[in-house]
């Protein structure tokens, strides 16, 4: 069945084009244009609205009271609150936890893969992460990256571990990079102490992404760069920013954007209480207390993920970090795209491209959501 959406304006990384029209074919987009448009089975008039590319998320925990680590019916509702705030792809992150626990999880995620093409796979926040720099992980369950235990993890994930974030000064680091990059895994470098040499050597074993730049790593200081210059000086890097206001102050956010144009990808890393209310949550094994929207490990200041959804940080990007729409549109959809090494099917409004699209009112709260080519029930806008 093919469907015919038409709406004021579309956008993706390409750029802005009024009286918009996107065919829709199946899960496919069939075409797109201006003016005139073909004849469809179906056709939905959107009046003012603007069509994008379905967001992709890289990095996230859970929403809607529920938490990915906890698996099965919670796991789809996680899922379902984010569809509804127009994330069509997502990539399940994991916590530090038992290794036992952790090749349940990404078993979990690779039958769900199996049956849904809105997921993408598995990202390892963990276990081989920095003790200094853990963040909301449970220090118990850290541990040096091994040959043996990639292996185990790999297989259990059947070949959809798709990220994994790393510290690579750990003993063992480099040689894990180049081990995970040779299956096909895009590292992360992350909740690390390394130093601008140590990432360097990390990016030439093969990582590829920086997980939340500035948050669990050495910021920038003029006698030591740490990895966050390392990350911005080398093209094949994307950074992974969480826009929220709280990770990252929008001056700091702008200055990346400016330091890395095209590269920056608009993450999540929401933990449960995304896209629902304040109160007591998990993330792993650890307890999360959640005030005005703000996470925290309970009793500490220590930030235990975010309560963002993709939406609001499109609108952030534009209203705190002063993105145009194309930028903020692109660091949402062919951004994480093309990190993953799917940007020849996911990111643009294209034809041949997934009929992955939202509909955004001008003030940029979702209106509607096609994911693979079918609607999406979506949660009201919160401008």
């Amino acid at each position: 069945m093919t469907t015919l959406l038409r709406a004021a304006t579309r956008i993706d990384e390409r750029g802005e084009e009024g009286d918009a029209w996107v065919l829709l074919d199946g899960d496919r987009i069939a075409a797109v244009g201006s003016g005139a448009a073909p004849d469809a089975a179906e056709t939905i008039d959107l009046g003012d609205a603007i069509l994008v590319p379905g967001f992709i998320d890289l990095h996230g925990h859970g929403a809607g009271g529920h938490a990915y680590d906890d698996g099965g019916e919670e796991l789809a509702a996680a899922l379902a609150a984010h569809r509804a705030h127009g994330t069509t792809r997502s990539v399940i992150s994991i916590v530090t936890n038992p290794l036992a626990e952790l090749r349940e999880r990404l078993a979990e995620v690779a039958a769900l893969a199996a049956s849904d093409p809105l997921v993408l796979g598995s990202h390892l926040e963990g276990p081989f992460l920095s003790a200094e720099r853990r963040g909301a992980h449970n220090p118990e369950f850290l541990r040096a990256p091994d040959q043996a235990t990639i292996e185990e993890l790999l297989d259990a994930a059947a070949g959809t571990l798709r990220q994994l974030t790393i510290a690579p000064e750990l003993p063992g680091g480099l040689e894990a990079v180049a081990q995970l990059t040779a299956a096909g895994v895009v590292v992360a470098v992350g909740h690390t102490e390394a130093d601008l040499e140590t990432t360097r050597a990390a990016l030439d074993a093969g990582a590829r992404i920086l997980t939340h730049v500035f948050n669990a790593m050495p910021g920038i200081h003029h006698r030591d760069p740490g990895p966050v210059v390392a990350g911005i000086d080398d093209a094949r890097v994307t950074l992974e920013l969480v826009l929220d206001g709280h990770h990252v102050h929008p001056q700091v956010a702008d200055m990346v954007f400016r330091a890395a144009p095209g590269r920056v990808a608009l993450i999540t890393d929401s933990m449960a209480a995304a896209a629902s209310e304040d109160g007591h949550y998990r993330l792993g094994s650890l307890n999360v207390s959640v005030q005005d929207g703000l996470a925290v490990l309970s009793g500490t200041s220590t930030l235990a993920g975010s309560t963002l959804t993709q939406d609001a940080a499109l609108r952030n990007a534009v209203a705190m970090a002063g993105r145009t729409r194309t930028e903020a549109v692109a660091a949402l959809t062919a951004v994480p795209a093309r990190a993953l090494g799917l940007d020849d099917r996911l990111g643009l409004l294209a034809p041949g491209y997934a009929a992955d699209v939202v509909a955004l009112d001008p003030d940029l709260g979702v209106r509607a959501v096609w994911a693979a080519g079918a609607p999406v029930v979506t949660a009201p806008s919160v401008t």
